[in-house]
């Protein structure tokens, strides 16, 4: 099965309390956390649900391996999702910025393989 990555890209003050709960079932507390996912259909059921604050996509084994090397922390339990924290992105989001979705210019929803650039910019 593939990995989704999943980037909190707007802030969590006043969200609503179902996507509240759903982020921190995804362990993502934190603006500009990552965690990587299975590709599920109940993990889509919920990156459905928090698709307004967050971007998701496909990751490459070679950004992943960046990713791992660059923001991993060294864990002894291998069960565990593992929460990458980001930076900022270097030259800032797309265009449209972060209240719009990836199909009308902005940050926010599916990228498809389209993570991986976000994934580098944010390291």
């Amino acid at each position: 099965m593939s990995k989704l990555a999943v980037v909190v890209i707007r802030g969590l003050v006043g969200i609503r309390g179902d996507v509240r709960d759903t982020l921190t079932m995804l362990k993502l507390q934190k603006k500009h956390a990552c965690v990587l996912v299975e590709d599920t259909p109940s993990m889509r059921g919920m990156l459905k649900k928090v698709q307004n604050v967050t971007t998701f996509g496909s990751i490459s084994d070679e950004t992943y391996a960046q990713l791992k090397a660059k923001r991993g922390s060294p864990s002894t339990d291998e069960t565990a999702k593992e929460v990458f924290f980001l930076a900022p992105p270097v030259g800032g989001f797309e265009r449209k910025g972060i209240k719009k979705s990836v199909a009308q210019g902005g940050s926010l929803g599916e990228r498809k393989q389209g993570i991986d650039k976000l994934l580098l910019k944010m390291m």
